[in-house]
């Protein structure tokens, strides 16, 4: 892969973790022949067409001048049908085969209970001595919440991510890579680190700016799943500003920076978390400790977090860290409708703003809070008028 090994220009710049997730598809059809890709017809939509550079969409029936990538050996299985999909990848799985399934995010949670059955199995397979290791069942979530401009309300749901984290069996990965090369640094750990779990993970198909060369990105997976960002943190921080998939992490970052405009002499240290397991920041095998926690997040500083899926699941697993009083925590909260990105974002207290007032005030700094409540109600007026931001 190449990826960078430094940064120049931490937020610029317009890259596709979808892109990378595609080609790292590619290259696992390329060099494991028992490979499966399964997707309800949206492979292009989701911008993973790079796999059709390894294999074609599975087709028996008599193919027209217009079909493209269809053939009858063809690896790529495409069926509306999630959970028809699931079931035969987990099957797959178990026979010792490898895969993945790419789904819109707000579909994915129809295969609910095939999900808990399958990590049932793999947590009774464990006391089993004869049991082989399996392949990881890797979900691929995309076409996420925050940007569906033409679908609405109806394409927005994060369950999945809720219910993969409070099973006790800890065999259940959520994985946030915060851009393009932290989303090849996920491709490696789905496909060719992790077995005997689930790994769910998370982003945008819409292009994002960088942030983290790949050593960092590496950095987070193998040391607990989050890191200090050095290019947006003070020394001795007065208080701590967290993100939580891609989206909510730009937002995060640029709130940080919009604040220091308004408070030069505010110090904010800024935490990105990458993965969350059960009842932990970090995966399965590699937790963020106790002692971690604390040197990234302080003993008794405010804690803001911007996260991708419904705020009470990420405040459950704060809460074996530390106090929940510190903690004030952004995410989904089932509001939507057909509009702008940043309305979307405001409607669910998520945009950069909403951030700002939050600071604002956990700073004692209040006075500035009507300044962006009107921001955001202008913002809101202008999208619906025009179906733009402002």
């Amino acid at each position: 892969m190449n990826l960078p090994q430094t940064v120049e220009h931490p937020g610029r710049g317009d890259f596709s973790s979808a892109q990378r997730f595609g080609e790292a598809l590619r290259r696992q059809l390329e060099t494991t022949p028992d490979f499966y890709v399964f997707s309800p017809d949206e492979t292009s939509s989701n911008r993973l067409d790079a796999v059709y550079q390894a294999s074609a969409r599975a087709w028996l029936l008599p193919q027209q001048p217009w079909d493209e990538h269809l053939a009858a050996d063809g690896r790529i299985i495409e069926l509306l049908s999630e959970n028809t999909l699931f079931a035969v990848l987990a099957s797959h799985i178990l026979n010792g085969g490898r895969g993945a399934m790419t789904s819109y995010e707000a579909f994915l949670p129809i295969i609910s209970s095939q999900l808990d059955q399958h990590l049932k199995f793999l947590q009774q397979s464990k006391t089993v001595t004869w049991r082989p290791d399996y392949a990881p069942l890797n979900l691929l979530s995309t076409s996420c919440w925050q940007r569906q401009d033409h679908n609405g309300y109806t394409h927005q749901n994060p369950a999945l991510i809720s219910q993969a984290l409070m099973k006790p069996s800890n065999l259940a990965n959520c994985l946030f890579p915060v851009d393009d090369v932290a989303a090849a640094v996920a491709s490696e750990f789905m496909f060719e680190q992790s077995k005997n779990v689930v790994n769910i993970t998370t982003f945008n198909k819409n292009t994002l700016p960088r942030w983290i060369d790949i050593n960092h990105a590496r950095f987070q997976l193998t040391n607990g799943g989050a890191s200090i960002f050095g290019f947006a943190s003070d020394d001795c921080p007065d208080l701590i500003v967290s993100g939580i998939g891609d989206i909510p992490s730009r937002e995060a970052l640029a709130a940080i920076k919009l604040a220091k405009t308004e408070l030069p002499e505010l110090r904010i240290r800024y935490v990105g978390i990458a993965a969350l397991s059960y009842a932990a920041i970090g995966t399965t095998e590699c937790k963020l400790s106790q002692q971690l926690f604390d040197e990234y997040f302080g003993h008794n500083l405010p804690i803001i977090i911007n996260f991708h899926g419904y705020p009470d699941t990420i405040r459950a697993i704060m809460s074996h860290y530390t106090d929940p009083r510190r903690i004030d925590i952004h995410g989904y909260q089932d509001q939507g409708s057909t509009t702008s990105p940043m309305d979307e974002l405001t409607r669910n207290a998520c945009s950069r703003w909403d951030l700002c007032i939050n600071i604002f005030e956990r700073a004692g700094h209040p006075e500035f809070t009507a300044k962006y409540q009107n921001i955001i109600a202008d913002n809101a007026h202008h999208a619906e008028l025009y179906g733009l931001d402002a």
